[in-house]
């Protein structure tokens, strides 16, 4: 499993010839000017929520790509009524796609339209593939129904927002990847506009403080599991 960053709350995920892309904020985030949309590949796109800046390329990407929308029922009949593919879930449902099983699991946020229309309720999703397993928190409170995760799957990473203000910062992360029984992180959602900035030396060492590995990638780096 390949994992990218695309700056934001953005990341690429390749399970062997699949090619999976979570909430893309690509060309509105000056952060990412350097990574081109139209070179990359998606046969899936994982949405969160409905905010602006988790789905702001996905119309452009699945016009090139075909690429099948998975989210919550709201979201996916959004981009049903404009013509696109899309498998729609919501919170506890698992389902098996060719690149292994995806559940959609409780996040604690607000989910809306840019035009300020109804969004369906913010998630997650853990994502069991054949040889590892990862937890996509989105934007989310610190919540106990993360300690249920482990409770059914072994994770090879999580992947949490650590930008505080908006989402969870450095110090409920450290408790989620607790929660979570999981002692690598990736984190996402930092930096991208003043309320989220973050010392990126500081949040390492207090991860590594907990014995935690925070792994901060620049954006179109790469992590391989």
């Amino acid at each position: 499993m390949k994992i990218t960053f695309y700056g934001h709350a953005c990341l690429g995920i390749e399970i062997e010839d699949t090619h999976i892309l979570v909430d893309p904020f690509i060309s509105g985030n000056p952060k990412a000017a350097h990574i081109d949309i139209n070179t990359i590949k998606a046969d899936y796109i994982l949405l969160t929520h409905a905010h602006q800046d988790h789905i702001l390329d996905v119309e452009a990407i699945v016009k090139r790509t075909d690429a099948v929308i998975v989210s919550n029922f709201e979201i996916v009949t959004h981009f049903q009524n404009l013509g696109f593919e899309g498998h729609p879930m919501n919170h506890g449902g698992t389902w098996d796609f060719d690149f292994g099983s995806l559940k959609y699991v409780n996040a604690i946020h607000t989910s809306s339209f840019p035009d300020g229309s109804y969004g369906g309720q913010p998630g997650g999703f853990v994502l069991e593939g054949e040889h590892k397993n990862i937890y996509i928190a989105g934007d989310t409170a610190l919540t106990f129904d993360m300690k249920l995760i482990p409770m059914q799957t072994k994770l090879d990473l999580v992947i949490l927002p650590i930008g505080d203000n908006f989402t969870m910062g450095i110090n409920d992360a450290i408790i989620a990847s607790d929660f979570l029984e999981c002692d690598k992180i990736l984190g996402y959602h930092f930096d991208t506009f003043g309320y989220i900035e973050i010392d990126h030396e500081a949040a390492k060492r207090k991860f590594f403080e907990k014995d935690k590995d925070l792994m901060l990638l620049e954006i179109g780096e790469s992590l391989e599991l």
